[in-house]
């Protein structure tokens, strides 16, 4: 079947033929798109923030076992994730919309 479909088939290359499909939508412009710097920042603190969450909820499920050394680690591990969102703060990491000039 193969072989006589591609022996009965037609072989002219049109421009639509060539054009990439995108489920209907005609393509327009170049696929390499430039993202803003700040898209790349929400990830990273996604990133960050959903670990800090994961590494809280094990630490939940597990503190009684853990004890006073349990609670003190958690305490330190949030007290550096504070000081690290004060940073980005006080940086202007998390200032993502038009800025407008000091006077």
């Amino acid at each position: 079947m193969l072989a006589v479909s591609s022996w009965i088939g037609e072989r002219r290359a049109t421009q639509e033929k060539l054009r990439p499909y995108e489920c209907g939508v005609i393509p327009t412009g170049t696929a390499r798109l430039r993202y803003p710097v700040p898209f790349y920042l929400v990830a990273i603190f996604f990133l960050l923030f959903d670990i800090e969450g994961a590494f809280i909820f094990s630490w939940a499920i597990s503190f009684r076992e853990l004890g006073w050394q349990g609670w003190l680690e958690i305490l330190f591990f949030i007290a550096m994730q504070m000081l690290g969102l004060a940073y980005i703060w006080r940086k202007g990491g998390l200032e993502w919309g038009p800025t407008r000039k000091r006077t």
